[in-house]
């Protein structure tokens, strides 16, 4: 779809009461997702704003579904918006035409925004992501506010001091005293910048050391995780004797892309294996039965998985030994061991599990922020590598632990269940980091008074 029509359909969207019409900018699925969420809480205040978005990569299907009309170009690159994790990649999506696009939606915005002043209307941009969004803003000339949701301050330091690295490299990443660097932040600075939403108060406290106007709301990632079931349930007055005849649950996350999430199945079942393979007797006072919930996404092939546990001896169970709402659920069985797969009950296998086995990017941080431990196998990428799990286990610090080869696995779970102060510090980390549920309607409601 070419520019024009899709500026003309925002100049021409019929008019409302409102006195803001809001441009929403970011660069990836997950941003997209995130902005969704805050767009969301937007719509159900009094006096929303009048909504567009342009997603800087990928087709913003996630805006498709709240009927949000799009300004611009989009196009799907090569990389999947990966490219900072290889240098090949960009020069793949260069070749697939990522200058063209990005010159046609700099050019998008901007007129965009004209428009609206000729209209009378009052207009503001939202990007979400990073400096590319934040930059497209500060070139439209329009008051802006930015979520950053690619950096954290955690990368480089704890509450105690910087992280030791072992690249010079990496003293890069913070060699200004922040994460971010002077440019970005002279980005955050700017008079018609008028709100930074850090993703944790870490982060938010050093922002603000230059007077950046930022606010510390929370992390979106956090919401609109409840499970299927009253959350009260895992903790009835019988609680200690439910624990100890209850099976040991482990959430599988392999990703949502693929194929890459496919041969990341492959990864975690070596580790299934070895969990097994450890007696549950050794670590844990509970039974012996163990049950592994597959968190799928709706991108993949059930059959795939499907096939890949039946080629390793698992068979089809008739009864799950625990209950998820999904009727299309799929149970497998081997010894005492079971593998549930689904691709409708995310938030309850989040829930559920003690524990996760995880190679995947957001649904890592949403297990751990739920204040629980999960292991990590670096992959081949092209996103979760050994590069970005390395990344994300500094951001997550002590709630993400990393292990070389699958087969590991097993032993540091035997560890990990044997040490209840480390799961504690565990539990408390995970909510520092990632923040408590709310924020979306939290910045929702501050982006309407900073840019209203």
């Amino acid at each position: 779809m070419s520019d024009l029509p899709r500026l003309s359909l925002a100049l021409n969207s019929p008019a409302t009461t409102s006195a803001l019409r809001l441009l929403v900018l970011s660069n990836g699925h997950g941003e997209d997702v995130i902005a969704v969420r805050i767009l969301q809480e937007l719509q159900q205040l009094s006096n929303p704003p009048d909504i567009f978005a342009l997603p800087i990569v990928g087709e913003g299907h996630a805006y498709q579904q709240l009927n949000i009309p799009l300004i611009g170009s989009v196009q799907i690159m090569p990389s999947g918006g990966f490219i900072y994790m290889d240098g090949r990649q960009l020069v793949r999506d260069v070749r697939g035409g990522l200058v063209q696009l990005t010159r046609s939606q700099i050019k998008a915005v901007r007129t965009w925004v004209n428009l609206q002043k000729k209209s009378g209307n009052k207009s503001a941009i939202l990007a979400v992501g990073d400096i590319v969004p934040l930059l497209f803003a500060w070139g439209s000339g329009a008051d802006y506010a930015f979520i950053g949701t690619a950096k954290s301050e955690y990368y480089v330091r704890d509450e105690v001091g910087l992280l030791q690295r072992k690249s010079k490299a990496a003293r890069w990443e913070s060699f200004s005293g922040s994460v971010y660097h002077p440019w970005e932040r002279w980005l955050m600075s700017r008079p018609h910048c008028k709100a930074i939403f850090p993703r944790d108060s870490l982060t938010t406290e050093i922002l603000t050391k230059w007077s950046i106007p930022a606010f510390d709301l929370g992390n979106p990632m956090m919401d609109g995780l409840e499970p299927s079931f009253p959350q009260g349930r895992l903790y009835r007055g019988d609680a200690e004797q439910q624990e100890i005849i209850r099976p040991l649950i482990v959430t599988l996350l392999p990703g949502s892309r693929p194929p890459e999430a496919y041969a990341n199945w492959e990864q975690i079942m070596v580790a299934v294996s070895s969990l097994m393979e450890i007696p549950k007797r050794d670590y844990l006072s509970r039974t012996e039965s163990m049950v592994f919930l597959g968190a799928i996404a709706s991108s993949l092939d059930l059959n795939i998985l499907s096939q890949s546990l039946l080629s390793q001896g698992w068979h089809l169970h008739s009864e799950s030994p625990v209950q998820i709402y999904d009727i299309n659920a799929l149970t497998f069985k081997l010894k005492n061991a079971y593998i549930i797969l689904t691709q409708q009950a995310y938030n309850d296998c989040l829930h559920l599990g003690d524990l996760a086995i995880a190679m995947a990017g957001t649904a890592t941080e949403q297990f751990i922020g739920l204040g629980k431990p999960a292991i990590a196998i670096p992959g081949n990428g092209p996103q979760y590598n050994p590069v970005f799990a390395e990344a994300q286990s500094r951001h997550l610090g002590s709630s993400l632990i990393l292990v070389e080869q699958a087969a590991q696995v097993g032993q540091v779970v035997r560890s990990l269940f044997n040490d209840p102060d480390k799961l504690q510090a565990i539990a408390d980390n995970g909510l520092r980091r990632m923040g408590k549920p709310g924020a979306a309607r939290r910045i929702a409601e501050c982006l309407l008074d900073k840019l209203g």
